[in-house]
C-alpha cells in the first residue's frame, strides 16, 4: 500500500510538470490537461518518493514533477513491479506498460547531476479505469498477471 504524495501535469511535452494536487484520469487516454495524454502506452508516469528523496540526498535540487513524472507515491517501489501489474487508487486503475525509458542527456537534471533517475526508476502506465486522484490518496498494487496464471 502506498500514499500519493504529488499529482503533476504539464501542458507541453519536454517541460517539467507542476504539482496540481489532484487530477482527472481518463480511461485509455491519461490525465486531463497533461501533454502526454493520448492513445498510447505511456499515458501516466510514476516515480517512487523514496527514489526522489535519495536523489535529493546526492545534492539534486528537484521538485515533484521535475523528472516529468505524473504521480509521486510513497511506499511502493515501482521499479520492482512487472509490466502488466495493476495499480488501484480509488476508482482509478492503472496498468504498468513500461519500466524505465531512454534519458534525454540534454535535460537540466542530467546536466546538473551527471545522471537522472527516470531511465531506471520511472514506470509508465495506461489508464484502465478513470476517476480522480488526489495527493493523500491510498494506492495499492494488484498483480493481474499472477491471477491469470492461476485460472
Amino acid at each position: 500500500m502506498g500514499t500519493v504524495i504529488a499529482v503533476c501535469t504539464s501542458p507541453e511535452k519536454g517541460t517539467q510538470k507542476t504539482d496540481v494536487k489532484e487530477a482527472v484520469f481518463i480511461e485509455d487516454f491519461g490525465i486531463e490537461g497533461d501533454a502526454h495524454a493520448g492513445k498510447w502506452h505511456r499515458q501516466v508516469s510514476l516515480l517512487s518518493c523514496d527514489k526522489i528523496n535519495a536523489f535529493r540526498e546526492k545534492g539534486a535540487r528537484v521538485d515533484h514533477g521535475a523528472f516529468g513524472e505524473n504521480l509521486v507515491v510513497e511506499g511502493i517501489d515501482f521499479r520492482m513491479l512487472p509490466v502488466g501489474t495493476r495499480l488501484i487508487c480509488g476508482d482509478v486503475v492503472l496498468e504498468v506498460t513500461q519500466i524505465g525509458k531512454e534519458c534525454h542527456h540534454g535535460c537540466r537534471i542530467f546536466q546538473e547531476m551527471g545522471e537522472c533517475i527516470m531511465p531506471r526508476e520511472g514506470v509508465f502506465a495506461k489508464v484502465i479505469s478513470g476517476g480522480l486522484i488526489r495527493a493523500g490518496d491510498q494506492m495499492q498494487v494488484e498483480d493481474e498477471g499472477q491471477e491469470h496464471e492461476q485460472d
